[in-house]
């Protein structure tokens, strides 16, 4: 008789169909993902996370392709998310440029890719993006990809998720002007100037450098110099270096206070995703239950009725203990 395995154990054990099905789970707001994702936490931490952002049209999905290829070339196993802009129509990923992503790396099982409709949250979307992470470390991938929509928070989740975040620009002043304005080189820790086979690139390239990127860890002592190369994703041109600039700060990270407390802060998040997501659900299964027809006929009244009510059920526990806490003197009185 065979032993019975749980889906966290197909997960593990590198089960594409599991994964999947998972990932699903997660995005919808499953239950049951929370129970499987509890039982993965012990097989997760082990990945390295590498994100990869900047303003659309830099050619993010090329250059993540190109970073498949050589990670693969490498022996390493490889794990891509990638965040989509959502349909309005579906709510469902527009895949674009990921259908040939998926084409560069048909039929390899060292290989797993996944879209992520944004849907336009970004808070719910960051912690959808921790989950199917933990999911890919998890399943044994040496090297995790997160690609962003590239506009909006999304751009800075990132820096809250990945070991490494990649900023990708194109040649000329528009995209990095905007880049540098928006604030988005300050979560940059490589900047990966694209299409280097274009007018421009070189240029580009001594400018961005001259800007001498820095970035302090969270120890206030250690500091990286984000280094800023030439790459050219469709030829594969300086592909190597980039993984070799991404692995070189990675092991930095870990030679500080810097990767810890990135990682603490991530468990932060995490938590608080959770907890957020079991009180939304809690409470508002407990707030359907106080539904009937007439309270319906003011949707709008009932809503503020019930928060009210929680609010001052809070405030009648919260009281006692602070008076415990903080009993009054003679000076109160």
């Amino acid at each position: 008789m065979e032993a019975v395995t749980t889906p966290a154990d197909q997960v593990v054990a590198g089960s594409v169909l599991h994964a999947g099905r998972l990932i699903s789970q997660i995005e919808n707001g499953h239950p049951h993902a929370r129970d499987v994702l509890r039982a993965l936490a012990p097989r997760c931490g082990r990945a390295q996370l590498i994100g990869v952002t900047g303003p659309p049209g830099a050619g993010k999905s090329t250059l993540v392709s190109a970073l498949i290829r050589e990670l693969r070339s490498q022996g390493r196993t490889v794990g891509v998310i990638a965040v989509d802009p959502s349909s309005p129509f579906t709510g469902g990923a527009l895949l674009g440029d990921r259908d040939r992503m998926a084409e560069a790396s048909s039929g390899d099982r060292g290989v797993f890719i996944r879209s992520i409709a944004s849907r336009g949250a970004s808070g719910g979307l960051a912690a959808a993006v921790n989950d199917v992470v933990d999911v890919m470390d998890a399943m044994g991938k040496d090297v995790v990809v997160v690609e962003t929509v590239g506009v909006g928070q999304g751009e800075f989740d990132i820096a809250g998720i990945a070991h490494t975040v990649v900023l990708v620009l194109v040649p000329g002043y528009g995209d990095a002007l905007q880049a540098m304005k928006a604030g988005i080189t300050e979560i940059a820790d490589v900047v990966a100037v694209n299409k280097g086979d274009s007018p421009g690139a070189e240029q580009t390239v001594k400018d961005l450098a001259s800007q001498g990127f820095e970035r302090t860890g969270p120890d206030g002592a250690s500091r990286w110099k984000v280094p800023v190369l030439k790459v050219s994703a469709l030829r594969g041109e300086g592909i190597d270096a980039l993984v070799a600039a991404a692995d070189e700060h990675y092991a930095f990270t870990g030679a500080t206070a810097w990767r810890a407390a990135a990682e603490r802060a991530r468990r932060r998040a995490r938590f608080n995703a959770f907890v957020a997501d079991r009180l939304r659900e809690e409470l508002l299964k407990a707030a359907e239950e106080t539904l009937d027809d007439q309270r319906l006929a003011d949707p709008y009244g009932a809503a503020e009725a019930y928060v009210d009510a929680l609010l001052n059920a809070h405030r009648r526990l919260i009281a006692p203990s602070r008076a415990a806490a903080f009993p009054e003197t003679e000076n109160d009185k």
